[in-house]
């Protein structure tokens, strides 16, 4: 293979955005509560368990990155609303029985 058709050659990373991997420490979403974070990215995906849908976030807080996973329906609705506005600064509260950004 000469240089010009290594240049023509796909790379998997340069085309399959939402098979990388959100990488970070695991933290339960009930220890995030009312503490400011940086969301980074999110990804959704059918749970193994009870067949709803998982939501996994990947967040900074204090400088350290992190993913925590959930089944909020309100949390994953609010992360595809705002993907464009990713990375954000927001809040997760629990009001009753559902989590939501602030």
């Amino acid at each position: 293979m000469n240089a010009q058709e290594e240049c023509k050659q796909h790379r998997f990373a340069d085309f399959a955005k939402d098979h990388a991997p959100l990488d970070g420490d695991k933290i339960k979403i009930n220890d995030l509560l009312n503490k400011e974070i940086k969301v980074m990215a999110y990804r959704t995906k059918q749970s193994k368990f009870g067949g709803n849908n998982c939501l996994t976030i990947q967040f900074e807080l204090e400088a350290c990155r992190h993913v925590t996973f959930t089944g909020s329906a309100v949390l994953a609705e609010q992360c595809a609303a705002y993907a464009a506005e990713m990375p954000f600064m927001a809040t997760i509260k629990k009001i009753d029985r559902y989590y939501t950004f602030t």
